[in-house]
C-alpha cells in the first residue's frame, strides 16, 4: 500500500520540530507576511530557510502558506517572496488566489504549486483546471464528501490533499467577512480573523433594544456560528479508499501538546492501517488521546454528506480537555533518572502526573521530588518555564510531555 502523507501545521520552529518527532511527514507554515494566520508566531525568512533546510535533513518536506485573498498593494512585496521561497528550496507554496497563483508560475517557476483550500475547489472539473494551470495538488474544500472526493480522484490524475483532524469554520470553506464587520480592522482574509463565530449571541427584537433573549441552548446565549471539531481518527480506511494523497492536520495557533499528542495518534493509527489493512481497528486508547487535548465535541463535518445543525454547531464557546499540559521534558539522565523538566503550568510534589513520549506508550509517575536550577529542594513548581529536576522510575525521553489528569 502507497504511504499517505501525515501533514501537521507548525506555528513556530519549535512546533515544528516537535511535529516531525512525533511522526509528521510534512509540515505547513506561514511567514510574517501573506499567510491566513497572521498571529502565530509565524516564520521569519531566515527562520523558513531555517526550517526548510531541518526538514529536508530529515527527509521531511516544508509547504509555506500564501493564501491570503490580495488587494493591490500586496503585489508590491509579492515577487520577491514567492523568488526567496523559491531559492530556499520550500517543497511547494499554498496559493488560493489566481492572481497569486499567475505570479508566482512567472516570477517562481521551479516552485511547486499547491491549490489551497481557500479556493473552494468541490468538483473534478476544478481541480483539472487547476492542474492544466500547474497545481501539483489541490487541497480539496472542507465542504467535499468522501464520495466526491473519490469521484475527484478516478477522474484526475493530481495529488489531493484532504483535512483529517482540527477545528473547522463555520463560513463556507473559510471565507468570512465577520471580523472585518466587527473589528474594521481585523481583515479575516488577510489573516487576523478575530474569530467572531466563537463569541455568545442572543436575540434582540427590533422594538425592544437592549433586550437579549437566547435564542436556544442556555442562560447565558448561544453559540450558532461556533463549529464542532473534526476527528477522522475512526474514519481512516474511508480516506485511503477516497484516494487522498495527503492528511492534514489543522492547527498553526494550537499549542505544542495539542501538535504532539494529534501528531502521534494518527502516525500510529496510519501505520497500523497500511501495514494491515484487513485488520486494522481504532484502539481506544488513541480516541482517549484526543480527548486529553483542548478541543471542542467532535464531528466528521461534510466527510458523509451534509450534517444536521446539530450535527455541527457546538452549543457552547469554551473548550473540554481530559488533561492538563504541565511540563516538557528537556534533558533526561539515564545512569541517575534524572529529568529537567520545563514548566508549562504549576505542579508539585505528590501528585501523579503522566508522560506523552515520542516513541513508545505513555508513562505513568508520581512525583517524589523536586528540586530547582540551583540544586535546592522545593515542594512545586510554581514560576513560567523554570527548570526543575526530577527523579523517576522509569525512563523518559527528550521532548516528552507532562501532564496531569484535570481535576
Amino acid at each position: 500500500m502507497k504511504r499517505m502523507e501525515l501533514l501537521a501545521p507548525a506555528g513556530n520552529m519549535e512546533k515544528l520540530k516537535i511535529a516531525f518527532l512525533y511522526g509528521a511527514d510534512a509540515a505547513y507554515l506561514g511567514g510574517t507576511s501573506f499567510s491566513l494566520r497572521a498571529f502565530s508566531d509565524n516564520f521569519t525568512p531566515e527562520e523558513m530557510k531555517e526550517a526548510v533546510d531541518y526538514a529536508h535533513s530529515l527527509g521531511k518536506k516544508i509547504y509555506v502558506t500564501v493564501n491570503i485573498f490580495p488587494s493591490g498593494k500586496d503585489y508590491k512585496e509579492l515577487p520577491g517572496y514567492l523568488r526567496y521561497l523559491e531559492k530556499i528550496k520550500a517543497d511547494a507554496v499554498l496559493i488560493a488566489d489566481p492572481g497569486i497563483f499567475r505570479l508566482c508560475r512567472e516570477v517562481a517557476p521551479a516552485l511547486p504549486i499547491h491549490v489551497s483550500t481557500q479556493a473552494n475547489t468541490t468538483n473534478w472539473s476544478a481541480v483539472q483546471f487547476w492542474k492544466e494551470c500547474g497545481a501539483e495538488r489541490v487541497v480539496l474544500a472542507r465542504e467535499v464528501s468522501l464520495a466526491d472526493a473519490k469521484e475527484i480522484s478516478a477522474n484526475v490524475d493530481i495529488e489531493l490533499e484532504g483535512f483529517v483532524h482540527g477545528a473547522m469554520c463555520i463560513s463556507y470553506s473559510g471565507r468570512c467577512l465577520l471580523s472585518n464587520y466587527f473589528t474594521k480592522d481585523r481583515d479575516s482574509n488577510h489573516g487576523e480573523c478575530v474569530q467572531c463565530c466563537r463569541f455568545k449571541y442572543s436575540l434582540v427584537e427590533e422594538k425592544r433594544p437592549g433586550e437579549y433573549f437566547p435564542v436556544m441552548e442556555d442562560e447565558r446565549g448561544t453559540y450558532i456560528f461556533n463549529s464542532k471539531d473534526l476527528c477522522m481518527l475512526r474514519h481512516l480506511p474511508d480516506l485511503y479508499d477516497a484516494g487522498f494523497a495527503s492528511l492534514k492536520v489543522e492547527g498553526r495557533m494550537k499549542s505544542l501538546h495539542y501538535v504532539a499528542t494529534v501528531v502521534k495518534v494518527y502516525r500510529e493509527a496510519m501505520d497500523a492501517y497500511e501495514a494491515d489493512p484487513e485488520h486494522f481497528t481504532v484502539k481506544e486508547e488513541w480516541v482517549e488521546e484526543l480527548e486529553k487535548i483542548s478541543h471542542r465535541p467532535y464531528t466528521t463535518g461534510f466527510y458523509y454528506g451534509r450534517p444536521a445543525a446539530a450535527d455541527q454547531v457546538y452549543g457552547q464557546s469554551s473548550n473540554t480537555q481530559t488533561h492538563d499540559f504541565i511540563g516538557f521534558v528537556k534533558a533526561y539522565d539515564e545512569a541517575t533518572h534524572t529529568a529537567q523538566i520545563e514548566q508549562r503550568n504549576y505542579f508539585k510534589v505528590g501528585e501523579e502526573v503522566e508522560f506523552l513520549l515520542p516513541h513508545g506508550p505513555i508513562v505513568k509517575h508520581i512525583i517524589r521530588n523536586l528540586r530547582n536550577s540551583d540544586g535546592a529542594v522545593i515542594d512545586a513548581a510554581r514560576h513560567p518555564q523554570e527548570i526543575v529536576c526530577m527523579t523517576t522510575d522509569v525512563p523518559l525521553q527528550v521532548n516528552g510531555m507532562m501532564r496531569r489528569q484535570v481535576k
